[in-house]
């Protein structure tokens, strides 16, 4: 299953140059449902959007950005000053009585003391990095569709809840942001041949066992091939009084040789270019999108293990 992957950092020169429309707004309020407290996971390469803000949207935007960084750097910082008193009292029972308990407390204090002082970092760092560009199942992330004629890059969940679902499917199938090839004309069928998208992304992670019966990352890199266009899945899910919910997953094929050979069971499908208007505009022909499929690109992947 693809797990995580390695998306654009860049996507207004990739967008103009394939003609797809970016509806910034529907970013902008992404940005401020979770600047005002709602739980939204979005990769910090986005924000880029907003880097030069040359209009009203734009600057909205920006000042979606900098309140969510403000709040959110308070509540880190209420944080920190509880951890750092939870280390200040494990010292004091330390230099009275050592104990395994006091250890072990201030340790994991420690250890989360770090963690925050890193999200801090990461708030106010303005200087991009690859790991700003990674993303996982359950967040937003931006994805090619047709809509009226023209292509659109639309933010979507990375775990695809299909319409007419209750939303308690999201537990019930935590492993949405999938979609088998072999599934297609059954568990997908309401999706495909019908809401087509793409994932531009130039890597993905897997989770592989290793002989020890230990976990290891391994990030896959399509060698020859910048960028891949995935083919996904979306359905758009709606509820009374519920906010509308775009969300998509990935298509997953067995997979080729040295992938099988490192040690996973699946690899996603990287279309060709010249086939791109196709898919996103199926029209119910389940034989040409099988079609699609099949003439995808076929690099060689290399590997390595995962940052």
């Amino acid at each position: 299953m693809c797990y995580s992957a390695q998306i654009r950092r860049e996507w207004k020169t990739f967008c103009s140059r394939l003609g797809v429309r970016i509806p910034l707004s529907e970013y902008v309020d992404l940005y401020w449902t979770r600047a005002h407290g709602q739980r939204v996971l979005l990769p910090k390469s986005l924000e880029r959007l907003f880097d030069d803000p040359q209009d009203d949207e734009q600057r909205r935007g920006r000042e979606a950005l900098e309140t969510y960084a403000t709040q959110r750097a308070g509540e880190v910082e209420q944080e920190l000053f509880a951890l750092r008193q939870r280390i200040a009292e494990a010292d004091r029972k330390l230099a009275a009585k050592p104990s395994k308990s006091a250890a072990e407390s201030r340790r994991i204090a420690q250890d989360k003391t770090a963690q925050r002082l890193a999200w801090l970092a990461d708030l106010r760092r303005t200087t991009p990095e690859i790991k700003d560009a990674r993303i996982y199942p359950g967040w937003h992330v931006p994805v090619i569709v047709r809509e009226q004629g023209e292509k659109v890059l639309r933010p979507m969940r990375y775990q695809c809840r299909p319409a007419g679902k209750p939303a308690s499917y999201d537990l019930k199938y935590p492993g949405t942001y999938n979609a088998r090839r072999d599934a297609l004309g059954g568990f997908w069928k309401g999706q495909f041949g019908v809401s087509h998208g793409v994932l531009a992304a130039s890597s993905f992670f897997e989770n592989v066992r290793r002989e020890d019966g230990s976990n290891a990352v391994l990030e896959f890199s399509p060698q020859g091939l910048d960028e891949m266009l995935i083919a996904c899945l979306w359905s758009r899910w709606e509820a009374p009084g519920e906010a509308p919910l775009l969300s998509f997953a990935v298509i997953t094929d067995e997979p080729p040789s040295e992938i099988a050979a490192a040690g996973h069971d699946r690899c996603v499908i990287p279309l060709k270019p010249e086939h791109l208007d196709a898919w996103l505009d199926p029209q119910g022909d389940l034989a040409a999108m099988q079609a699609i499929l099949d003439d995808r690109e076929r690099p060689v992947y290399g590997w390595r293990m995962a940052a």
